[in-house]
């Protein structure tokens, strides 16, 4: 099953959103800072930002590092 690129872009997203939350929150066995919560912010600000103006920067790399556009 190959993936779309905009299917590896959320993949990415929520994967990061997670690393960070598991090292940015305080109750987490992996906390390191509270400035991880820092990069859940950015990721949720570039996802807005996609959805806003159609374009996400990381689609574009994904797209040229092969992944076909997807529907």
């Amino acid at each position: 099953m190959k993936l779309s690129s905009w299917q590896i872009v959320r993949l990415v997203a929520g994967t990061f959103i997670l690393i960070s939350l598991a090292l940015g929150a305080p109750g987490s066995p992996l906390f390191v800072s509270p400035w991880w919560l820092a990069f859940t912010a950015f990721v949720g600000v570039n996802l807005l930002q996609s959805a806003l103006t159609r374009w996400c920067l990381m689609e574009t790399i994904v797209r040229r590092l092969g992944a076909p556009a997807g529907n």
